[in-house]
């Protein structure tokens, strides 16, 4: 099998260093240059053509995110970008992945003292499922003219609840799904493997593009029709029932599959809180989390959606998901499953 080639391009000479490091060390990637700058990665893309290329979000000359919509809209490419895990690195990678990056690698605070090499697995996990992830050209998407619901019509009883997973590079077919929202879809909640502070810029930004209302998930909130609840970045997600009404609980705690928030931990809750009256989907790319959670849906009766790896496969599906569809169905199956029906 031919190795992944790498293009990295990062303004410190440490951080071209540390990363060209990490990930030679694995034999299945090969890092075929490096960039200080994107008037040198421009060069660089056009003579060595990489499989995959990580970016720095903040740089002189051209910035990261400029840079990144000149290559997605001329030369579309897996980026996994490298940033800070600071609010204005999260605003602006939550840019890019808007843009069409598939991935973020934050920044250890420790880089400089040695503490980046402890987080070696998770760049090149990151960077191999980049190499893996299919990419489009960039398309621009405005704000949906809508009209979101009035208070009557939010605080209405709802039929069932929409809980989706996916992975951080799932951000670009969870953000269609979301614009692709009529004002009055069912209340949704979602598990994204994301890091803290993200969730908040990522909400945020979808709430500004979307006909339903996108927000940061917070403690005890009730859940309502044309609402999209998004797990904290550093926290799990649950749903809970008091009376009639549905809630939301976000809390601490260990990692679960790997992950906080995880999607099975979402996924459980639901099940055992809303049984039938609910629709499960899962995005690929989400490695063990979720799998087990969205089984435990399908068994109490609800809806189970994902994407489907292996599209030739024939037979009946066992396993958790019962209905899939292949890529580039995977936003207009879903969202007609959500369609509300009068």
């Amino acid at each position: 099998m031919p190795k992944i080639r790498v293009l990295i391009v990062d303004d410190s000479a440490l951080m071209r260093q540390l990363l060209s490091s990490i990930l030679s060390s694995d034999p299945g990637i090969e890092v075929i240059g490096t960039a200080p700058d994107p008037l040198v990665a421009r060069e660089k893309i056009k003579a060595l053509s990489p499989d995959v290329m990580t970016l720095d979000v903040e740089m002189p000359g051209m910035d990261g995110i400029a840079f990144l919509e000149k290559v997605m809209t001329l030369r579309p490419m897996p980026v996994v970008m490298v940033s800070s895990l600071t609010e204005k690195g999260a605003e602006v990678t939550m840019r890019a992945m808007e843009l069409g990056a598939v991935d973020v690698f934050c920044k250890p605070a420790d880089a400089a003292s040695g503490g980046f090499l402890a987080h070696g697995p998770e760049l090149i996990e990151k960077v191999k499922a980049a190499a893996a992830s299919k990419v489009r050209a960039l398309v621009d998407h405005g704000r949906r003219p809508a009209t979101r619901l009035s208070v009557t019509q939010i605080y209405k009883s709802t039929d069932r609840l929409v809980a989706i997973g996916s992975s951080t590079g799932g951000v670009e077919a969870l953000r269609d799904i979301v614009l692709a929202l009529p004002p009055d879809a069912p209340p949704i909640v979602i598990a994204q493997h994301i890091p803290p502070r993200f969730s908040t810029s990522f909400a945020e930004r979808l709430d500004g593009l979307a006909a339903v209302r996108v927000k940061e998930a917070e403690d005890n909130e009730r859940i309502l029709a044309g609402h999209v609840y998004i797990a904290p970045g550093d926290r799990h997600l649950t749903v809970k029932r008091s009376g009639a009404a549905l809630m939301t609980h976000t809390h601490d705690g260990p990692l679960v599959s790997g992950h906080k928030p995880s999607v099975d931990v979402l996924f459980h809750s639901v099940a055992e809180v809303c049984g039938s009256n609910a629709v499960g989907i899962i995005l690929t790319g989400m490695g063990r989390d979720g799998a087990e959670g969205l089984l435990a849906m399908r068994r109490a009766g609800a809806e189970t959606i994902g994407e489907d790896e292996n599209p030739g496969r024939r037979g009946p599906r066992t396993g958790p998901v019962a209905h899939r569809r292949r890529n580039p169905e995977i936003v207009p199956g879903v969202t007609k499953a959500l369609m509300p029906t009068h």
